[in-house]
């Protein structure tokens, strides 16, 4: 037959028709006037017949035109269609939620060694407070969630524990022992708040809430105000302004655990967890302000080569010291809150 009706002169006439003129559908393709205009003249040569005419200053489509316009629309929306199917899916991203305790020392690594560990599957991060990220992972907002507290449930997978300290300002002095110690918690609920209380009503010190804040943000301004002292998670890392204190009881570490949606792949929570491990386990280095990734032998996040390299002691939870080497990769079967 010899004749041809090509992509790009019917995406130019579909416009024509769409934006009431060449001048303006050149203006939405990004091509000039006059190169509309010859793909116009193209389609009119390949059909023999006169498809759009002049009417006034403007111009209008012709009957042919109609209903070359309408046979334009399906072939475009076929070709689109079939290009779209050779593409490939972008992949769904797997939300990582964290509260802010471990945001700052654990997610940057945290990200460097997914990078390398799962290149293909894009991950993204939350950070939020936990009862809200549990919300999150049972309406599926999120995928995974690095939360404080004891791994009693099917879908934690225990990955460590954390270290805690007190921090106050430089110049905040302990008050005597008939006077309570003011603390500067978060609101409610939080682990933190709830073991910093606890520590101190183990020893008989008295207590009393010197500030409430939602945020880290809003604990650390306080702390470094001399509002009284406040307990935190840093890896550490003491945060600028204020100094660690050696005389007040030190708090048993707080477990860590990532909580997994109940649909995500295994696979995918097992590799976090992996590196969550690690991670925990991972020196820091002098004058460094987070973890080290470097450090990591990569041969340890394979999942068989972990299983064979138990984690220390110390760096385990209490109820965990008397579970397999390898329990640390299971998701806990333990019910509970």
């Amino acid at each position: 037959m010899g004749r041809t009706l090509d992509i790009a002169p019917l995406r130019s006439f579909v416009a024509v028709a769409d934006c009431g003129g060449f001048q303006r559908a050149a203006s939405s393709l990004h091509l000039s006037q006059a190169a509309v205009s010859q793909h116009v003249r193209r389609l009119e040569a390949a059909t023999g017949r006169i498809l759009v005419e002049r009417q006034g200053r403007g111009s209008r489509l012709t009957r042919d035109g109609e209903h070359l316009l309408r046979q334009a629309r399906r072939i475009l929306r076929l070709h689109d269609e079939t290009l779209h199917s050779f593409v490939p899916q972008a992949a769904e991203p797997v939300i990582i939620g964290s509260t802010e305790h471990a945001a700052a020392q654990l997610l940057p690594p945290l990200n460097g060694v997914l990078e390398q560990e799962l290149p293909d599957q894009v991950m993204r991060f939350r950070i939020d407070r936990g009862n809200r990220l549990r919300e999150g992972l049972d309406t599926g907002q999120v995928d995974l969630a690095l939360l404080l507290g004891p791994a009693d449930d099917p879908r934690a997978w225990p990955v460590g524990q954390l270290e805690l300290t007190w921090y106050s300002a430089p110049t905040w002095e302990r008050p005597s022992l008939s006077q309570p110690v003011p603390l500067v918690v978060f609101d409610q609920p939080c682990s933190l708040r709830n073991r910093a209380l606890e520590a101190l009503s183990f020893h008989a010190i008295p207590t009393v809430i010197g500030a409430e804040a939602v945020q880290l943000a809003g604990v650390q301004a306080a702390v470094r105000a001399g509002l009284g002292v406040g307990l935190m998670a840093t890896l550490g890392q003491t945060p600028e302004g204020l100094v660690a204190r050696d005389d007040l009881p030190q708090p048993a570490p707080l477990p860590i655990a990532l909580w997994a949606r109940q649909s995500l792949p295994t696979e995918i929570s097992r590799r976090v967890a992996e590196a969550l491990c690690q991670l925990l386990l991972a020196p820091v280095r002098p004058g460094s302000t987070s973890l080290d990734p470097t450090t990591l032998d990569p041969t340890t996040l394979d999942p068989t080569a972990l299983a064979s390299q138990p984690l220390a002691p110390e760096s385990l939870p209490p109820e965990s010291l008397t579970a397999p080497a390898d329990a640390h990769l299971e998701p806990s079967t333990s019910k509970g809150v």
